[in-house]
């Protein structure tokens, strides 16, 4: 028979990825935290995890038991909840794309936090989204709606993108007049082969085989970038302010997408949460969706 313990911190350590970093989250040594993985290893008689310079990799039964482990942490948290009154606090973790969660989500954190002064928000925004099925956040805003049984998934917001230069650069050369002609211009993009999701191929959209000169796989880095006159590149229209929009008639939309993992959906800190993003989309809602279809 193994330890319940142990399984927690088997859990926590598959979620962060490598034991250092779940030592420091549980208060424990990465040799305490190993010993644990390893105890619980033995008395399933199984290999869990695979330890390489990059961190944990889960095996196939790593992978499974921690779908169990998920839900019985989720089985447990259920029952605090039904021996605890339901506050409005503690932590919750968001996950957002780096563009949406520097430019609109950061600035507004500190309303959320007066609105709720017994919550701790931590956002994680950057390229790449962490996954609230595995608990890594509570919730995700997403470029697709994930597929998982795990998850409550909502839409939560359209925008818009276009194309943009610096004024500056467009002062130096004439603006492209038709998307042909974007071949003889510098391109800002993304680093192919770090795209992370397909909604991210932008320039494929506009005109297939378009090819960035300067690339990034920071979309803030792609902006500083055109911001300076290194050329023309996709932004989404809110983080624009101060460039100037090239060939209007082209324009492009996505959607945000909200997830949250079904254990958490409905508690007070994240009917909270969730609010306040609806309601600050709503209240940006000219900066993410800034032109008419009708005009391009």
């Amino acid at each position: 028979m193994f330890d319940w313990d142990d399984l927690r911190i088997f859990v926590a350590a598959a979620r962060a990825g490598s034991l250092g970093g779940v030592a420091q989250r549980l208060g424990v040594d990465a040799a305490t935290v190993g010993r644990r993985v390893a105890r619980l290893e033995s008395a399933l008689k199984s290999t869990l995890v695979v330890r390489s310079t990059t961190g944990l990799h889960l095996t196939a039964a790593g992978a499974q038991l921690l779908d169990i482990g998920l839900q019985a942490e989720g089985a447990m948290e259920a029952v605090a909840r039904v021996t605890q009154p339901e506050t409005l606090a503690g932590v919750v973790r968001i996950s957002a794309s780096e563009g949406f969660g520097v430019t609109l989500l950061a600035p507004a954190l500190a309303d959320l936090r007066r609105a709720g002064p017994g919550l701790r928000i931590e956002l994680a925004a950057n390229a790449g989204f962490l996954s609230p099925s595995r608990r890594e956040v509570d919730m995700a805003i997403t470029l697709a709606a994930p597929d998982a049984a795990r998850l409550i998934v909502e839409p939560l917001t359209p925008y818009q993108l276009a194309l943009y230069a610096a004024p500056d650069y467009l002062a130096r050369r004439e603006a492209p007049q038709t998307v042909e002609a974007l071949s003889g211009f510098d391109i800002v993009g993304y680093v192919d082969d770090l795209i992370y999701a397909p909604e991210l191929r932008y320039l494929d959209e506009i005109r297939p085989g378009l090819t960035p000169h300067l690339a990034s796989s920071s979309i803030q880095a792609q902006r500083q970038i055109i911001a300076a006159g290194g050329g023309i590149g996709v932004l989404p229209c809110f983080m624009a302010t101060g460039l100037e929009r090239v060939l209007p008639t082209i324009l492009l939309e996505r959607r945000f997408w909200l997830a949250t993992h079904r254990e958490v959906h409905d508690t007070a800190r994240l009917r909270t949460v969730r609010a306040w993003l609806k309601t600050l989309c709503a209240e940006r809602s000219d900066a993410l969706r800034p032109h008419s279809w009708a005009a391009g």
